[in-house]
């Protein structure tokens, strides 16, 4: 019996239950109560999905059919019988020039995917190509005390993911040190609680856009001599200005709901301010803080494209806004594959700070 047990913890730590669950199901071994959990788990989710692009195809296929019988119709208002016929060969033979730009189906979102990747290849072995041309006069320029030449062709996609990617956490790093320090003050100070409350009340609800306003009007001056592209500096800043603020709260919030016997026994084994913080305070405020630092992230990520969009900076914004404002026909598709990268990546980034907080964490918190 222990042996069993032993052998089916393994097996689900290696990764081979579900594999084994199919054996069972196909085997007619599969207990009831284990055949609905698979069930709820495996082709529930997969179903759904199912549903969801076949829903998605009709919905693209229908609105598709709408926009191309309004262009044949206004051929025929404006110009006649035979100009709404050739518009409706046109449409048919799949002429670029003349296709409805509507709604795209999953077949073209999956293309255009499958497109951006292409181009970041060729991207990226321009990039090495251009490196290897210059590696050696570079190599003279910074001898001399020159700046290298850097190649400045346009990002590909997955660039802009890294420069997203790099944004955000560049500014959740300032939330983190701006909101936590700030948080254990206030929290531990009813009196620091009463002077900071109307400056959170009153920031808290302001917007992005305005945010970037206030960065860009300080950055733009401090860095004004500046030779260096000041975008990012202005995204990551506005980015975490933007999001610290549950962490701000929560960590407050935290701190000020700490068992008072805590406090005691710190008091009466004389531990010093920060030996109180770090060994009592913190510990117990944790999951608190962490339940602010998962908003923050998600909120960061969320402001993020706008953000982006508005400092002109090479990421996930700008991409979105260039293939909008572009207009081709592949562009709504390729705006829907940003969607995704988007959404995928904020789920990813949820669960890591899942992750983080039960790994330094005594509370262990289920995912949602």
């Amino acid at each position: 019996m222990k042996q069993s047990i032993t052998l089916g913890k393994v097996t689900k730590f290696m990764g081979l239950g579900f594999l084994s669950t199919l054996k069972d199901l196909f085997t007619g071994k599969l207990e009831k109560e284990d055949l609905k959990s698979f069930l709820r788990k495996v082709v529930v989710p997969l179903a759904s999905i199912l549903l969801f692009l076949g829903l998605w195809h009709l919905g693209a296929k229908s609105l598709y059919n709408t926009e191309a019988e309004f262009k044949i119709e206004k051929a025929l208002n404006d110009q006649g019988p035979e100009a709404a016929e050739a518009m409706r060969e046109c449409i048919a033979s799949g002429d670029i020039s003349c296709q409805p730009n509507t709604l795209p189906s999953p077949a073209k979102v999956w293309d255009s995917y499958q497109s951006l990747l292409k181009d970041h290849q060729i991207i990226s072995a321009d990039k090495a190509a251009f490196a290897e041309k210059t590696a050696a006069l570079n190599e003279k320029r910074v001898a001399e005390g020159k700046e290298p030449i850097v190649y400045t062709g346009r990002p590909s996609f997955v660039d802009q993911i890294f420069r997203s990617l790099k944004t955000v956490f560049a500014g959740f790093l300032l939330a983190l040190l701006i909101a936590v320090p700030l948080g254990i003050f206030i929290g531990l100070s009813p009196t620091l609680k009463s002077a900071f409350n109307w400056f959170i009340q009153i920031f808290k609800p302001v917007s992005p856009v305005v945010w970037y306003l206030l960065v860009f009007m300080i950055v733009k001056t401090l860095l004004i001599d500046s030779s260096e592209d000041s975008s990012f500096t202005i995204s990551f800043i506005s980015v975490g200005l933007c999001s610290m603020w549950a962490t701000l709260v929560n960590t407050a919030m935290g701190v000020s709901a700490v068992d008072k016997d805590y406090i005691n026994v710190a008091k009466v084994l004389k531990l010093g301010t920060f030996q109180k913080i770090f060994k009592v305070i913190l510990p117990s405020s944790l999951p608190l803080i962490f339940t602010g630092l998962k908003i923050t992230m998600s909120v960061g990520w969320m402001v993020l494209i706008a953000i982006e969009l508005l400092a002109q900076s090479p990421g996930l914004g700008t991409f979105v806004w260039e293939e909008f404002q572009n207009g081709a026909n592949d562009s709504n598709a390729k705006i829907i594959v940003a969607m995704f990268v988007i959404g995928i990546i904020g789920f990813l980034l949820d669960r890591l700070m899942l992750f983080v907080q039960n790994s330094v964490s005594f509370e262990k918190t289920d995912a949602i």
